[in-house]
């Protein structure tokens, strides 16, 4: 299946500018799982949208999106499993495309990464969310979604976005000036707010979205939703103005637990996925 059920003018790999990696895994999951079937429904979804963008007047698919077959599960624990992400990112990022991973659990954001920086040392890591993930670990791994940003902040720097849930030491943690953090009121009570926390990032970014940064109200699908999130306009101002004036060297899209019935959260993802490509593409044709 691939995404926007392009077909092989559009999906060719040797010719695609994005690579598309589904990684359908959730084994750290703690309150409500589902997020494994995260990428197929994503990918269900973007096969239904409209493959002209409307903000950005093209078709973003004429760059080339070619969709690799899902990752396969190492069930030996989370470890193994980044092991496994960093490999499969390693390989698309020595061909020179941009990755793109569909989540999954937020776990594997750190495989992800630890790609990325191998040929980008001086990458920065840019992530949407509504919880700190700065536990340094959680029930009994330091490598469950609820330590993701932790292990991130051991590798680059990060700078958090939309955070509104943590725990009392992953609060003192940031305070101490190991992340930079910017709640979601921030977001929503400060001007030129996106300038601010663009400026805070390094030239190269990788960016990580676990969908729950979004209000339940347009992205209820997740496994922990938390009042109080920001719009779907606010994340398209923040990923366009870090597009333009960054170097986005790769991107994921993680924790849709879909509802069974209710694809209006599948849809948004896949939308959401295909506009920042679209943010890439048009830096590249500038």
């Amino acid at each position: 299946m691939n995404f926007g059920g392009l077909d092989d003018r559009f999906s060719d790999r040797d010719k695609a500018r994005f690579v598309v990696l589904p990684v359908p895994y959730d084994l750290t999951s703690t309150y409500q799982p589902g997020s494994r079937r995260g990428p197929l429904a994503i990918l269900e979804a973007s096969g239904n949208m409209e493959l002209y963008d409307e903000e950005l007047d093209r078709e973003t698919c004429r760059v080339g999106i070619h969709t690799l077959d899902p990752l396969e599960i190492d069930a030996r624990g989370p470890a193994e499993m980044i092991r496994s992400v960093k490999e499969a990112v390693a390989d698309i990022l020595e061909e020179k495309q941009i990755p793109v991973i569909l989540g999954g659990e937020h776990s594997i954001s750190y495989g992800a990464l630890l790609a990325v920086r191998d040929l980008f040392p001086r990458v920065g890591v840019l992530q949407l969310d509504a919880h700190a993930d700065l536990r340094e670990e959680y029930q009994g791994s330091p490598y469950s979604h609820a330590s993701v940003a932790r292990r991130m902040a051991e590798a680059v720097p990060v700078c958090q976005v939309g955070i509104r849930s943590m725990s009392a030491p992953e609060a003192e943690f940031i305070r101490q000036g190991k992340v930079t953090s910017f709640s979601a009121e921030f977001v929503r009570g400060k001007k030129n707010w996106q300038t601010e926390i663009t400026r805070r990032l390094p030239e190269d970014v990788y960016v990580t979205i676990d969908l729950d940064v979004l209000d339940p109200s347009v992205m209820p699908a997740t496994g922990t939703p938390e009042p109080g999130g920001i719009s779907w306009q606010d994340i398209l101002i923040l990923l366009r103005e870090v597009a333009r004036k960054k170097r986005i060297v790769g991107f994921d899209a993680v924790e849709l637990a879909p509802i069974p019935g209710l694809v209006a959260p599948d849809f948004l993802a896949a939308k959401l996925v295909y506009r920042l490509m679209g943010y890439l593409s048009e830096k590249d044709k500038d």
